[in-house]
Formats: C-alpha cells, structure tokens, sequence
C-alpha cells in the first residue's frame, strides 16, 4: 500500500535515521518504538506528508486515503461538538445536496422523453447507488456511536467545543479521522488524553478496522492489545520485527546481546591493529603489513550498540516517619461547582502501605478529591489526614514549582542526599534526560519534559504518603518500568491516578470506581476491577444509537459466566437490529425510487414496476414488524444486564 525507500533524517550533522526502506501492507497494524528524540513523530509526519525527507522515496498510491493524528495540533473550532464531527463526512453531504438538487430538477421538467433528462437520470442513478455504497445517511448515528465510545455523552453534543478541554477536543479530532475510515491511520500518542474506558473502545475499533495502522504510543497494553508488527528506530536505522510488541522486546534483548559481543569483538580487533602499527610503524621489514593494517583500519565500519537500557535501574525512596495507621479517612465527602454535583457522599478509608488507583472517566471527581486531600479547595463532609502523615504529591501544575534558572542536573542535585548523589546521571538516564539534556535549563524545557523532572524531585523526597495524578503521561516504557519498580518497593501508601492499566497491573491491590458522582470499592487489581466489569454495557461500534446506556450490575447481583452469557444474546441482538435497520434503509431508498419513477406518465402503466413497488411495501412493512421486535427483545437484554 505504501513503500518507502532510502528514507533519510538529517536535522544537524548526524542524520535522525537512514536507509530506511519498508512497506506498509492492507491491514497491516504497526507500532513504531524507540527512544525519544529517535525520530518517531518525524516518520510520521513524513508518511502524511506534512514533512520531507532529506532523501529517499514515499511513494503512496493515487487513491489511498491517510488519516493522521498528530501528538500536539492547534484547534481553532468554533462549532458544537456534533456540528464539528459531522465535517468528517463533508463529502457525502456535498453529494447528498447534489443529489437533492437533481431530484428537485427531475420533478419540476416534463421533458421526459429528452436526451438531457434521460442523461439527468443516469446521473442520478450512479450517483445514488456510490451515495448508499458510502453508507447513505446513516453516518449520524456512526457519529453516535464514535462519540459516545471515546467518553463523550449525548448531552455534550450540542455543547460548544470550546467548552472542552484540550484533551476532549483531541477526541473529537480523533472521532473525525476514524470516521472518515481512511486506508491508513497514523496515530501518534492516541491514548493520551483517554480513560481506560474508552482505550478499550478505541482497541475494539482498530481491530474491526479494514485500515491499515501505524502508531506510536507508550501504553504497553494498548500496543499489545492493537498492533502485530514493531518497527524500531535505533542506532539510526530502522529494524522491522514483524511480531507483536511484547515478543519485540525478547527479540530485542537477544538482539542486542549479539551488538555487544560483535562490537567486543571488534574493538578487540581494533586495539590488536593499532598495537601492531605503533610496534611496528618505523621498522622498514614491517612497512607492508604496517600499511596493510593501516587500510584495514580505515575500511572497518563502527558497530553501534544500542543505548543502554536503564530500565533495570532501582529507585528507593529515602526513609520516612511512620504514618498512622489510616492515612486517608473520607466521611460523606461531597464537592459541588454551582448546580453541578461532582463528588457526593464519598466514604473510603485507606489503610497505611495500601497502594490504591483512583479510576473512571474524565470528569468523573478523581482529581477533585486529590484536591480535597490537599486541601487546594474546599468540600463538604469529613476528609481525614492521619498522624505524621507527609504527603508527596504529583499533578501536571507541580511543575510550576521548579525553577527556572536552574539546570536539571541541579534541580536534582538540590534533593538528592547520601549515596544517591553519585547516581544521579544514572537516574536522569532512566528519565530521559541523559548526556547533555542534563545540562538544559529548566526555562528552556517543554511541559511533558518538566513533568519527567517534578516526578524525579518527588523519587528522592522523604514521604510515607504517595499521591500521584496521572504520573506516566509524559514517560516512555522504560522510564514507567523505573517508576513502577521504586512504587512497588515504597513501604509507604500510595494513591494512583492513572488509566495505564499496565502501569496499575501488579502495582495496586485496590480499586476506587469513581462514576456518576459516586465511588465504590473493589477488591483486587486494575484486571479484577475491568473483569468485573466486562458485563456492562460499553459504547458498542455497532449498537443502535437510540439505545439509552444501562448501568453496571450490581456487584455480586450474577455469576461472571452468567452476564458473559448475557452479553453475548445482547450483541447478537444488536446486530440484528442494526441488519434489520440496514435492509429498511434500502428498500425505503427504492420505495423512494420508485414514487418518482411512477410519477411520470410514460411509467403510470408499468405493471412490472408496479408489482416490484407492491413487493417492496409488503417487505418493508414485515421488516418494520421485524425491528419492533428485535427492539424489545434487545431492550430486555439490556434491562438483564
């Protein structure tokens, strides 16, 4: 589908990569790994087009279509959200109008028997059958459905887009290029701004997608959920595995292994050449094989290792007082923004050394009551902060708290004591921030960078209370492993904010459910947590849009096995409504068809098509008993659930 050639990089001396060639296949679902800074978004916006290369080829088919969602865009919107995901579907309303003009033009001539109206006609008629191949009309309740499955409710939809955060209009952006269904989707950091909720929907869209992927993320489970090819940018090259990313990772190891010992070899070889040339550079009875090895020399091409990986580095944080038995007691906690209720009747009790994660959608209260606990802002109810409690506290705005005129290395320097001071180049390592980045000042850093900064200062604080808001966000794999690592080996207790289930995977032993003002409690891991609820009903791809959603069970209320079985019947169900909804839809747009057909004279006595109109309606009206049918038996599914 598209080939690329001999691509070169070249920003300064050293090229970013080069020699790149390799093709992107139909359906072929690719992650693109490497450090940052290897060049990753580069590739990207070169596939796109939005970049050239130095040298090389991208060649692209005439009618391949690209659909590219960049890191970081600039959205100068001014519509409501509904009105700004519809332009994805610019060119079928374009030829919707196009048709309606041509159905209007063919009602008002009566120049029937015509050359021009009989080519009217035609027209009409192609035009027509290539609308409903694209899906006629139906694309507003695929709006819908994408809308809904990236988090965002049917009240939002007449909302104005600048009500929306950053993160909540890059879900309509997003919305717009999986619904224009393009051959190729480049995605970089899609997950970004998105809960664990509606990661999941997006994983299910992409593996029912016929488009072509090419990704870049640092969600470890969404990668390996989505993607069956890894391309690597390293050393400035680029290296194809064509297997999932976690069998990737093995490859690598092993791949490396044999960098190291080539590279050992090598310059064993190099040291035993310049030994001789320097022993025997004078004597004249060794001159031939002096320039011998002299040439030798010049023609070997350095073997380059992969930079180390620092994902085995441990982090401790420095010892601490005890805290009290229960950090953190919330009795009836409740905070409201006017009429708006975020949080009501919060009761929850963390007990010291509990690691717990704080999840749900955006906009459900979990940074709230990180607020409330820090008493940033004021609440109702009882919040308890326990004896000898010293709180660490990670949230986007820390970073505020840096200064400027300092380096890195010495914003780290200031906190770091005892032993721990001789490996801060090694911990700045692990958080990208190695070699000279180390000498940057922190006036010149961008946002995700200072984030990384603000979460080291916090790995070398002294506390017994770790309360971290979406603390991987800016981090690539390995430096989430180092974070995981020193949590998990933190003796004190921990609050997580995060919808990196991998992240959360092995690290906490408790989730709080945060949703529709309300938090529960659920015992076990973040995979327990999303096992548990498997069973309620998520925003489907292919479910009616005039289905209300339903709530989750009740915990306990049926066995897992029972609402599996359940969830099955309602979405088969689904399907069939959506089928059924399908087969209406054409035989409505050829009932259509044929109200215009019999309105003109010269068909008023075409008995064939009268028949054919007769057939269609009694069809169309046993399919319509059909579908009333099928909604009821799906709304009890729904109910059961």
């Amino acid at each position: 589908m598209i080939s690329i050639e001999g691509l070169k990089v070249e920003f300064e001396v050293k090229p970013l990569f080069s020699g790149a060639s390799f093709v992107v296949n139909d359906r072929d679902r690719i992650a693109l790994v490497g450090k940052n800074g290897a060049g990753k978004s580069t590739l990207l916006k070169i596939i796109s087009g939005q970049q050239t290369p130095t040298a090389g080829t991208v060649a692209i088919p005439n009618e391949t279509t690209i659909g590219y969602l960049p890191q970081v865009m600039t959205l100068a919107d001014d519509t409501t959200v509904l009105e700004e995901t519809r332009k994805a579907f610019d060119g079928r309303t374009r030829m919707k109008e196009r048709l309606d003009r041509m159905e209007c033009e063919m009602g008002e001539r009566t120049d029937y028997e015509s050359a021009d109206y009989m080519a009217l006609v035609e027209l009409y008629t192609a035009e027509h059958e290539r609308f409903q191949m694209l899906g006629g009309e139906g694309y507003e309740a695929e709006m819908e459905r994408t809308l809904v499955g990236l988090g965002f409710t049917r009240e939002d939809f007449h909302r104005p887009t600048s009500e929306f955060s950053g993160g909540w209009r890059m879900r309509i952006e997003l919305a717009k290029i999986l619904l224009r269904r393009p051959d190729v989707l480049l995605l970089d950091e899609p997950t970004n701004h998105l809960d664990i909720e509606s990661i999941q929907w997006l994983e299910q869209f992409l593996a029912q997608s016929a488009s072509a992927v090419m990704l870049v993320s640092h969600d470890r489970a969404f990668i390996n959920h989505v993607t069956n090819r890894t391309l690597e940018i390293s050393c400035g090259q680029i290296i194809d595995y064509r297997v999932k990313y976690d069998e990737y990772v093995v490859l690598r190891k092993e791949r490396r292994e044999q960098q190291l010992r080539a590279y050992e070899n090598q310059q064993k070889e190099i040291t035993e050449m310049r030994a001789f040339i320097d022993r025997f550079r004078y004597q004249a009875t060794k001159a031939v094989q002096v320039q011998q090895k002299i040439k030798q020399l010049e023609k070997i091409v350095p073997i380059e290792v992969d930079e180390v990986d620092n994902s085995a580095l441990h982090l401790k944080f420095p010892p601490c007082l005890r805290s009290g038995d229960y950090p953190v007691i919330c009795d009836e906690v409740g905070k409201a923004y006017g009429a708006h209720q975020v949080l009501s009747g919060v009761n929850l009790t963390i007990k010291r050394g509990e690691k717990v994660a704080f999840v749900g959608k955006n906009g459900e209260g979990k940074s709230t009551l990180v607020k409330c606990l820090m008493g940033e802002i004021p609440f109702d109810g009882m919040l308890k902060v326990g004896h000898n409690v010293q709180i660490g506290y990670f949230a986007q705005n820390q970073v505020q708290l840096l200064e400027e005129s300092l380096t890195v290395f010495q914003t780290i320097d200031q906190v770091a004591k005892g032993e721990i001071r001789l490996r801060i180049n090694d911990i700045l390592g692990a958080f990208m921030f190695g070699g000279e980045e180390s000498e940057k000042k922190v006036k010149v850093l961008s946002g995700g960078e200072r984030s990384r900064l603000a979460m080291i200062r916090l790995l070398l604080e002294p506390v017994n209370l770790l309360i971290l808001d979406e603390p991987t966000n800016h981090l690539d794999m390995a430096s989430k492993d180092v974070l995981k690592e020193a949590i998990r080996a933190f003796d004190g207790t921990a609050i997580i904010v995060s919808h990196d289930r991998e992240f959360l995977d092995g690290l906490v032993s408790k989730v709080y459910e945060f949703k529709g003002g309300r938090v529960r409690e659920h015992l076990g891991g973040i995979y327990d947590w999303l096992s548990d609820n498997e069973s309620a009903p998520s925003p489907s791809l292919s479910s009616s849009p005039s289905q209300p959603s339903t709530p989750a069970p009740k915990a306990g209320a049926e066995s897992y096995a029972l609402r599996k079985e359940q969830q099955k019947k309602l979405k088969r169900v689904e399907r069939a409504v959506k089928e059924c909804e399908e087969k209406i839809a054409k035989m409505e747009a050829r009932v259509k068809e044929m109200d215009a057909l019999l309105s003109r004279p010269e068909h008023a006595t075409d008995m064939k098509l009268i028949e054919e109109y007769s057939q269609t309606m009694k069809a169309l009206d046993a399919e319509n008993d059909r579908w009333m049918q099928l909604s009821e038996e799906l709304e009890t599914a729904s109910a059961g659930l």
